[in-house]
Formats: C-alpha cells, structure tokens, sequence
C-alpha cells in the first residue's frame, strides 16, 4: 500500500536528514550558524530537495495546488528554525513530513456515525460517481456497517439504467438482510429513491442508502437526472465514490461533481491496490469534502472509517 509514494518520502527524509547532519558538522567546526549548539536551516540548504519532492508528489498522483501546500508546510517548519545540534535528524525532518501532510488532509474532517446518530431519521444518502468505481459494493459494505452499529437500513436501486444494477444490489440486499426498494429497468431513479424514503418513513427505519447510476459529470441527462434525485426527495448526505487508484483522476471528478451536485463527502475505494497514495491526501483540500471511508478490500467489514494519522502512519 502506497509503495512508491513511502518509498520518495522516505528518500527525503534521509537527504534532508544528511544536509542538516552535514550542515551541523560544519557549523560545530567553524563556530558559526551556532546559537547555544544550534543551527538555522535556510531555503537554499532545502531548495534542490524540495524541488525534488515536489515532482515526486505530483508523480504520486498528488494534486498541483496539495502539492504546493505540503512543500510551503515544509519550508515553514524548517526553513529559520532552530535545530538542535545531535538530535535525530530523521526524527526532525519526519516530524515536519508529517505536519505538512496532515495540514492539508484534515482541514476538512467530519464524523459518520456521530451525524447519523443525532440526525432525524429516516436518514437519506445517496450515492454517486463514475461508472465501475465499486459504488454498488461500496453501498453494501455501508448498509453492514450501520446494521452492525444497530441500526435498520433501506436500499433504494435508483440505478435503473444499467443493466444488472438492479441484480447486483439484490442480492447483497439478501446476503445482508435489509429491505431493497425496486422499480423496472428504465423507470425514473427520483420514484424509486422516493419510494424508499416513504417506506423507511412509515416502517420508522433509520437509514436509506440510494444507489444511483454511475455517470460523468459532462453527461448532461445523467446529471440533470441526478439533480432530480435530489430535488424530489432532498438528501441528508450526497456521497461521491472513486478508486483511490485513479488517482489524479477521481480527485478532478470529484470536484467537478461537487461543482455540480455539491457532495457532502467521499469514499476511495480500492486504496489496498494503490501505490501511489495521492488521491486521499488530495480530495478533501480540493474539494473542500471530506473523506468519509476508505475501502480496502472484497467483504463487507473491508471499510475502514477515514483517519488521517493512520493514513500517514502508512506512509513512514
């Protein structure tokens, strides 16, 4: 998991880590740049390393602007302070790694489960994003994890366009327990999400979970579609679904969803196969959502709730 990405943050550690190493060798020497066995880190002793980093996070599929807010992180930590001289290096520039990294992942944060427990209930969520990206699963793993906390969940097949959606959904409706709310393939998602809310109403269950069909944000009757959805029956969560292995891709998506069907947050799926890394440090900075679950594997216990500390833990 996150291979690449672990393996350039930890080549900077050791450069950086060297140069101040180097720097407090000189200064030891030479008296100077020392203030009570100290010494005063400048841009040009980080200058080629940033650079350096820099590429490598945008390489890892970190978004530009993400990019530029991790390195200015950086230069602000280290750059005219002052390091003590002996002290593990690595450790001072890991310290500022994770700073920097966590500066821009949890600006925007937000709690699952303490939301549903204290909304009016039934709660509505519906989901969507692009074709294949696992949403339908990703539905299914939600609808384990709210009954494992307790609570009773509806689904609600609004993807009526693909065929199989319908099947796909039902059956792990069935595996899992819970009511599946179905019209006929081509009828309108807006009654279909309507029906289950109206049945979650009167059978007091808590939760509604809306499949939708995948679509791209450039397909016009897909998102006007979506917009209905929303209108008809107004959602308490809109949740946008990606891989985090598409990287730079699902990053872009997701903030052309937000731009048109504004998202309450998101889920990366797929994050055990990713090398890269940047997709989850990049979303929620650019879209201004948070990141609500990672998924990282086949069954229905593989969502992990988000957490930016482990996130970066996995990267060190």
């Amino acid at each position: 998991m996150f291979k690449k990405l672990k393996d350039k943050l930890g080549s900077f550690k050791t450069t950086i880590g060297e140069k101040i190493d180097q720097k407090a060798g000189i200064a030891k020497k030479a008296k100077t740049l020392v203030l009570e066995r100290e010494i005063v880190l400048e841009e040009r002793d980080l200058e080629k390393s940033l650079d350096d980093l820099e590429i490598a996070l945008l390489e890892s599929d970190v978004a530009f602007p993400v990019a530029e807010s991790i390195i200015n992180a950086i230069k602000h930590e280290l750059i005219g302070a002052h390091k003590k001289i002996g002290a593990n290096t690595g450790e001072i520039v890991e310290t500022a790694l994770r700073n920097a990294l966590l500066s821009v992942m949890s600006k925007e944060m937000f709690d699952f489960d303490e939301f549903i427990a204290n909304a009016p209930k039934p709660v509505n969520i519906v989901f969507t994003g692009v074709n294949g990206t696992g949403k339908t699963t990703t539905i299914a793993k939600v609808a384990s994890r709210l009954k494992k906390n307790g609570y009773s969940v509806v689904v609600a097949s609004g993807d009526t366009f693909r065929a199989g959606a319908t099947e796909q959904i039902e059956k792990h409706a069935e595996r899992l327990g819970v009511k599946l709310i179905k019209h006929q393939y081509g009828g309108d998602p807006a009654a279909v999400v309507y029906d289950a809310v109206q049945h979650a109403t009167a059978q007091h269950r808590d939760v509604v979970l809306a499949d939708t069909a995948g679509r791209m944000h450039t397909n016009v009757n897909l998102m006007d579609q979506l917009e209905k959805i929303c209108r008809v029956t107004p959602p308490d969560l809109v949740i946008f679904v990606d891989e985090a292995i598409a990287g730079n891709d699902a990053v872009e998506r997701a903030r052309e969803f937000n731009e048109t069907v504004p998202i309450s947050g998101s889920i990366l799926t797929k994050v055990d196969m990713d090398t890269r890394g940047g997709a989850a440090i990049s979303i929620a900075h650019v879209t201004g959502k948070p990141v609500l679950f990672l998924g990282v594997g086949q069954k229905y216990g593989d969502l992990m709730k988000f957490d930016a500390d482990w996130y970066v833990d996995q990267l060190f």
